[in-house]
């Protein structure tokens, strides 16, 4: 007797075989457009404005940054967050700004901006809605990159409320159709023609063309692969998928992985019960003569769901970028791509793979100790940031609340020791001038903009302090005593201990010269140094070895 068209045996041995291994999803190439090779720096209409924004605001706050110094400290981009955009896309089917509060429009706003020198970035979400359930770009990811660039965009914020994970379960596929573009004439493949992988496994029912079908693809754990898929030239083929739905309504999916090089995503909802089989197609890239095809589906978690997500979205803003640049003539104007999925899915783990910048956390408020959580979170992750990818605790809430001098000071410190995206969030109509020295210190700004992109070490932790290194591309590291809790604290620490840390690296000398980054008050020490702090303070010195 044989289950479903494996002997009882041989279904055993697989159930209590370990898989081999499949093709994963996080091999892929970090993602690189070019940009963000520092952090970004700039300003967001979300922390003081929320819902409460319109064209004449953000072009006000954008005449500020440049009168004030901001754009000249290196605040460029000035991003419009949810609430820019109008409950109904326009009768193309791409997002439009609010019809009243943006009436003349987004592009309007975006040249204005750009006379003066500044950026401007946008917001959407990786859901059906964004948080402020307005429509956002989940399923629309191409026509949506594709209006942003058109608008001359350079900085994109992707959210992640209303997300629809995507399915765990691939498709029962009995055989694959390849055809030229534009072309009738179809070759078909059957199931049989693949090598298995893993859990995948040949089934048989009568009703299927060719009587079988592969299952057991399903959270990565299986695969099917045809190493002779032939095209008669290079250039862009129809592949579709061939698959027998057996009853089931859920969704499935599937990676197409060419050559080991090349990955296309299909997304195959659910279907009615009666239809027995069903053809899902996408558009590949073959190369002249033999071609590897290997199908499977890589969605083991909630974390490879949004990688494919926010990659694909990722993809699609450097295809937007680059064809308009194409079509226009004009320079390519590449897009920061800001991934905001709160730091649920440890996306320090993959989003190099994705964008430039990842949300660690969850939104940021004008409050100490809420402060402190983020930044527990986000000090930890050193080693996940890097040129043109960093690790992102949300934007600045200096001058915000009821935050004192001395905390918005450390705030400002530690974001930017943390190689942090330096995204202003205040009201800069309103800006005290004390605000503005902190958020303009050019000593704090160069350590967080440093080319060598090395985020801080905390190479010193207590309950109520911590002391964080940062390595500097000239061989100087940046060293930060932080008081994180009430109470004057003084704190001793030894220099020469940096030089055995291998990844802050400091030279060995006899004597080191230091400066203070916030007083410009520099001296010499050979070993230990002292340091004071006030209740929730910060001071942050340049070791330079002599």
């Amino acid at each position: 007797m044989k289950r479903n068209g494996m002997c009882p045996l041989c279904f055993l041995k697989q159930l209590f075989t370990k898989p081999e291994s499949v093709t994963n999803i996080y091999t892929s190439e970090p993602y690189s457009n070019g940009v963000a090779l520092t952090p970004p720096m700039g300003w967001s209409s979300w922390n003081t404005f929320k819902n409460r924004i319109d064209e004449d605001l953000i072009y006000e706050t954008a005449v500020i940054m440049k009168e004030k110094g901001l754009a000249d400290a290196g605040y460029v981009y000035v991003n419009l967050d949810d609430n820019w955009h109008s409950s109904s896309r326009d009768d193309s089917g791409a997002l439009q700004g609010d019809l009243s509060t943006f009436a003349h429009g987004i592009p309007a706003l975006v040249e204005k901006i750009n006379a003066l020198g500044l950026k401007v970035g946008i917001y959407s979400s990786n859901g059906t809605e964004t948080c402020e359930d307005l429509p956002a770009t989940l399923y629309h990811e191409r026509t949506d990159a594709l209006t942003f660039a058109r608008w001359g965009i350079e900085y994109f914020k992707y959210d992640f409320c209303h997300n629809i994970r995507v399915s765990e379960y691939a498709p029962l596929v009995y055989g694959i159709s390849v055809s030229r573009k534009g072309e009738r004439k179809e070759d078909f493949y059957p199931c049989t023609d693949a090598r298995l992988y893993g859990f995948a496994r040949i089934m048989t029912k009568e009703a299927v063309p060719g009587g079988k079908y592969v299952g057991g693809m399903d959270r990565n754990a299986g695969a099917m692969q045809y190493d002779n898929v032939v095209a008669e030239d290079d250039g862009e083929y129809v592949l579709t998928l061939n698959v027998y739905k057996k009853g089931k309504t859920y969704k499935k999916a599937a990676m197409i992985l060419v050559n080991d090089a090349d990955d296309y995503f299909v997304e195959l909802p659910p279907q009615k019960k009666w239809n027995i089989t069903a053809r899902f197609q996408t558009v590949v890239r073959l190369k002249k003569g033999i071609n590897k095809i290997r199908i499977f589906n890589p969605v083991r978690n909630r974390a490879d769901s949004e990688l494919l997500q926010y990659r694909n979205m990722g993809r699609q803003l450097v295809y937007a970028a680059n064809k308009v640049a194409e079509d226009t003539g004009k320079p390519l104007k590449p897009i920061v791509f800001s991934l905001c999925e709160w730091g649920v899915g440890r996306p320090w783990q993959w989003g190099a793979l994705a964008g430039n910048l990842w949300r660690t956390t969850p939104d940021i408020r004008p409050n100490w100790k809420w402060m402190m959580a983020i930044y527990e979170r986000n000090v930890k992750l050193h080693e996940h940031a890097g040129v043109g990818h960093w690790n992102d605790p949300d934007m600045l809430e200096v001058g915000n609340g009821k935050l004192t001098y001395d905390e918005n000071r450390a705030h400002f410190s530690v974001w930017c020791m943390m190689a942090a995206p330096l995204i202003l969030g205040n009201d800069l109509r309103k800006m005290p001038d004390n605000v503005l020295e902190i958020v303009t210190n050019r000593n704090l700004i160069a350590v967080d903009q440093d080319t060598l992109g090395k985020q801080a070490k905390r190479v010193f932790r207590s309950l109520s302090a911590d002391i964080l290194a940062k390595p500097l591309a000239d061989g100087s590291v940046a060293l930060c005593f932080f008081n994180k809790f009430g109470g004057k604290r003084a704190m001793v620490y030894s220099l020469r201990s940096l030089t055995a840390d291998t990844y802050v690296s400091l030279k060995s000398a006899q004597r080191y010269t230091l400066t203070d980054l916030w007083s410009n008050e520099s001296y010499e020490a050979t070993d230990n140094l002292r340091v004071e702090l006030e209740p929730h303070s910060a001071k942050v010195f340049k070791v330079i070895p002599r």
